[in-house]
């Protein structure tokens, strides 16, 4: 059972505060992100910023020609930080500190990319284009992905990191959560799951003879009526195909190079959800070693997702927000209903995004977690 929590690598760097407060909050490591999509990010705690604009997706370790020669596909490093290697001086100053480190990378989701190559984005049935979700079913895509992953991780000292966290390893959707996002509560979720469906010539080409599909979405979306089911199960096989040539993809690349290291996914128990979690395939849960499941409402629904991921008999992280829009009043006895319901892990989010006032939130919620018992299972 760990508790730990997210942050960024301009969280660490020049703050020597910020090793202090990862003990206060009594947390068993922190996961840091070591590429990571565009933000625009607060950093209240800070000793010499309040606000990072991270304006494009960056690698935040070397970005070295060799690896990347002849590839368009290929990520910049943060012109917003000086260091040549913030993400691995964040993590060396932590694992000084005797803070274990996860590292966090963020694969399929970035516009800079997307726009770079549009062709290789998800396209919805209407025409229009996601860019900031690259389409896993194009192999130039899972090409980059494994090339980032190994690019993120290599050269790290040895012993260094407790454990990988893949994010977006899988198709991302019609919600962004980005780019101040104006679509909220426009579409049912029918419709949102019809919009998320890629018609690019890649997934096309796994759909087999499967007949109008772009026509039966648009009316999904529009009758806010879902498709029949031999068409939907066709379509979600095709999307796992891809999904799961991606994970396998990007862990064998993982593991060749960090051999019994631990790989968490970001994941959701609904097969067809997208985003920073997608939906599992059923090969999913075997191959990796945990699923961080998103848990930010705290609504019972949150605890009947950890409960259908622990089904599947993996460790089940769940990742909470302390951040607005949470109620740091209701987040206690959400801590309690997410373990009672089999959570053996707590990623809480965001080390660097919180301000002083609410630190001594972290160390209660962590205390809540291991003091309150899992449900036992059969």
């Amino acid at each position: 059972m760990t508790v730990s929590a997210h942050a960024y690598p301009w969280d660490v760097l020049g703050d020597p505060a910020f090793v202090g407060r990862v003990w206060e909050a009594g947390l068993d490591a922190v996961t840091l992100a070591v590429s990571y999509h565009s933000t625009r990010a607060a950093t209240p705690q800070h000793p010499h910023r309040r606000l990072v604009d991270a304006r494009y997706t960056a690698l935040y370790r070397p970005v070295r020609p060799s690896a990347w020669a002849g590839r368009r596909l290929a990520p910049l490093a943060p012109d917003w930080l000086t260091e040549p290697d913030p993400a691995g001086e964040a993590i060396a100053a932590l694992t000084a500190a005797g803070i274990p480190v996860n590292a966090w990378v963020v694969l399929a989701h970035n516009s800079r990319l997307g726009l770079l190559a549009p062709e290789l984005t998800v396209l919805n049935c209407y025409g229009e284009r996601y860019p900031y979700a690259l389409c896993p079913s194009h192999p130039e895509v899972r090409e980059h992905c494994v090339t980032l992953a190994v690019e993120a991780l290599r050269g790290l000292p040895a012993g260094a990191l407790r454990g990988v966290s893949l994010e977006s390893a899988g198709p991302l959707g019609a919600s962004h959560f980005g780019c101040h996002e104006k679509t909220d509560g426009a579409y049912s979720p029918t419709a949102l799951r019809a919009l998320s469906v890629c018609c690019c010539s890649g997934c096309r080409q796994s759909w087999g003879d499967v007949g109008d599909v772009t026509g039966r979405l648009r009316a999904a979306v529009e009758r806010d009526e879902w498709l029949p089911e031999p068409l939907a199960a066709a379509l979600l096989a095709a999307r796992q195909l891809s999904t799961d040539l991606l994970r396998r993809e990007v862990l064998a690349a993982v593991r060749q190079l960090l051999p019994g290291v631990p790989v968490t996914l970001h994941a959701h128990p609904d097969p067809w959800a997208t985003g920073p979690s997608p939906g599992l395939t059923p090969a999913a849960p075997a191959e990796v070693d945990a699923l961080l499941v998103p848990c930010w409402p705290t609504t019972p629904a949150s605890a009947d997702l950890v409960r259908s991921a622990a089904e599947f008999g993996r460790p089940v992280d769940a990742y909470v927000t302390v951040l607005p829009p949470a109620d740091p009043a209701e987040l206690p006895a959400h801590v309690r209903r997410l373990r009672a319901a089999g959570a053996e892990r707590l990623s809480l989010y965001h080390l660097g995004l919180l301000p002083a006032r609410q630190q001594p939130l972290l160390a209660e919620l962590a205390e809540v977690f291991r003091d309150h018992p899992a449900v036992q299972r059969s």
